[in-house]
């Protein structure tokens, strides 16, 4: 990864991170918080592949995992993350076929993010998890990331696209 496109990823998980935690997070919306950490990784994932999916999905959840009000054992986001830029790098090839289909992906893993985390917490024995809280923050979690998706995701893939062919035209001028 170049500093160019590493600088951009820092910014836009950075951004995604504040406007999780001090806007979103406090508004106390029923059952679940707005993801939008996971939908600039699934979109960056989509962009850069599965690698770097994996990369920016471990630097993005830890953020969440450091960053007040973290609650929880150190990682549990980083691991879930890590997850879901792999698993939506995984389906870049398929993704650039459709413009609905970044939105399925996006579902598919804002369902995993979700029971991934509630997983990790109950196998760390977090008293904050139960299954039956998981089953109601489902839902909502997938709703909230499916609605906002459409405003982040092709923005993020869009910024990431240009700055990939601006590196690459800069690099063949050489």
């Amino acid at each position: 990864m170049t500093f160019g496109r590493g600088l951009l990823v820092a910014v836009l998980l950075g951004t995604a991170v504040v406007l999780q935690t001090v806007v979103l997070s406090p508004l106390r919306l029923p059952g679940a918080t707005p993801d939008v950490v996971l939908l600039v990784v699934v979109a960056l994932a989509l962009v850069q592949g599965p690698t770097a999916g994996l990369i920016i999905g471990f630097a993005g959840g830890l953020l969440l995992d450091i960053v007040p009000p973290a609650s929880g054992a150190l990682g549990r986001w980083a691991l879930v993350l890590c997850l879901v830029g792999l698993v939506a790098g995984r389906l870049r090839d398929t993704a650039e076929r459709s413009v609905f289909l970044p939105i399925v992906i996006v579902a598919g893993c804002s369902v995993l993010a979700t029971v991934g985390y509630a997983a990790t917490g109950l196998l760390v024995g977090d008293p904050g998890v139960s299954g039956s809280g998981m089953l109601a923050a489902v839902p909502s979690a997938l709703l909230y990331d499916v609605l906002l998706s459409p405003f982040i995701v092709p923005g993020v893939m869009l910024l990431a696209r240009r700055f990939e062919v601006s590196t690459t035209y800069a690099r063949g001028r050489r």
